[in-house]
């Protein structure tokens, strides 16, 4: 069977201390001339009770565990004289140590900071020196990063390129106008000169001459005044409801006449009736410009049409022509102000050059688009696509 043990029963391991404690404590009470005694799992003495016995038995017990307890580890919080300053005694070396290391440190620190913060005011510096340079050298700033730095350089080299390209358009733009505006104002001049100096008589043809260099000024300035008011977006409409066969029929027949004289049939088509909700005056000065412009460059015996029709949720009206055509590589710059395919064409023959970009801002401003398709010497057709809710959107946006 096995054997069982209870609590009070020591194992052979602890008999094993037990009888080498009994050992020790035996000496001790021998050398001290006291009765013999026995020691239990209690650690106290049976038989007697003396104090001397009791520290016996505490002094051997402690000689027993000594091989397994660590040595004391002893924290002085004093100097050896016994002043109560806390500090730190440290040699020369180590003093030297300490010193190098924290003058390491240091500099390691400083030259980290010094070089981050000029990676970060030198392109701050570059940008601050470009912007304050004059605006018309509409300079760049390298752009050596990706970081935020980085996308503001871009996003600064962006609007100088912006910059750059409107003051272009300006300088084009003043010069265009100027252009415009002398040869009238010079007609007029030379008139009334030779007015004053009884060059020329003050007669009807006279008089009719003037009037006209005075109603070609007048259109130039009306056309600039439109395009300053679409950009600025004060383009006012009044839309209504409109049916657009009469509209087409009378913007036709407006240009009927010149037609006649030029030789060149005019047609008006309309598909479905459809109607619009637009400015009745701003629509027919667009397709007066269109109807204009192909019948300036359609030849004798050719042929423009004036047509609309509904596609889908858009009205879609077209003015086309068998005229001389539209180059591939200038029909991205019809719609520009005072552009002319034909550089050398006078005023007379080629417009001021703001008919189409006229057409294409009051397009805009009721909320449609204006294309336009070209073979050259065979058919041109300008395209309006107008929504039917164009009107009256684009009025709230234009007040």
């Amino acid at each position: 069977m096995c054997a069982l043990y209870t609590l009070d029963s020591p194992t052979s391991t602890e008999e094993r201390a037990l009888d080498r404690l009994n050992v020790l404590v035996g000496g001790c009470v021998k050398r001290r001339h006291l009765e013999p005694v026995t020691i239990g799992l209690s650690f106290a003495p049976n038989g007697s009770a003396e104090e001397a016995v009791q520290r016996c038995v505490d002094t051997t017990r402690r000689e027993q565990l000594a091989p397994y307890v660590a040595p004391p580890a002893l924290l002085f919080v004093a100097i050896p004289a016994g002043s109560a300053e806390a500090g730190f005694d440290l040699s020369p070396a180590g003093t030297v140590r300490v010193a190098g290391a924290a003058a390491l440190v240091l500099v390691l620190t400083v030259a980290v900071t010094v070089t981050a913060g000029t990676r970060l005011v030198r392109p701050l510096r570059a940008l601050t020196d470009a912007a304050r340079r004059p605006t018309r050298q509409h300079l760049r700033v390298p752009v050596t990063t990706n970081d935020e730095i980085g996308h503001l350089a871009a996003a600064f080299n962006d609007l100088a390129e912006r910059r750059e390209r409107v003051e272009v358009q300006r300088k084009a733009m003043v010069s265009d106008v100027a252009h415009e505006l002398r040869t009238p104002l010079s007609t007029i001049r030379s008139w009334l000169e030779a007015a004053q100096d009884g060059l020329a008589t003050s007669d009807d043809a006279f008089v009719a001459s003037l009037l006209e260099e005075a109603l070609l000024l007048q259109h130039i300035v009306d056309d600039l005044q439109h395009l300053a008011q679409a950009d600025a977006g004060r383009l006012r409409l009044h839309p209504e409801p409109l049916r657009l066969r009469e509209l087409l029929d009378q913007v036709a027949a407006a240009h009927r006449g010149r037609a006649e004289t030029a030789g060149v049939t005019l047609t008006t088509r309309v598909e479905d009736t459809p109607t619009l909700h637009a400015d009745p005056v701003r629509l027919r000065r667009a397709l007066g410009n269109l109807l204009s412009n192909a019948l300036r460059h359609t030849p004798s015996g050719g042929t423009v049409t004036l047509s609309c029709r509904r596609a889908g949720d858009q009205v879609v009206i077209e003015v086309a022509d068998t005229g001389t055509g539209i180059a591939a590589g200038d029909l991205s710059h019809v719609f520009d102000r005072f552009w002319r395919a034909d550089k050398s064409r006078s005023r007379q023959t080629g417009g001021s050059g703001l008919g189409l970009a006229i057409v294409r801002r009051l397009t805009e401003a009721h909320g449609g688009t204006v294309s336009v398709t070209s073979t050259p010497h065979t058919r041109t057709v300008f395209t309006l696509c107008l929504p039917h809710a164009s009107g009256r959107g684009a009025t709230r946006a234009g007040r």
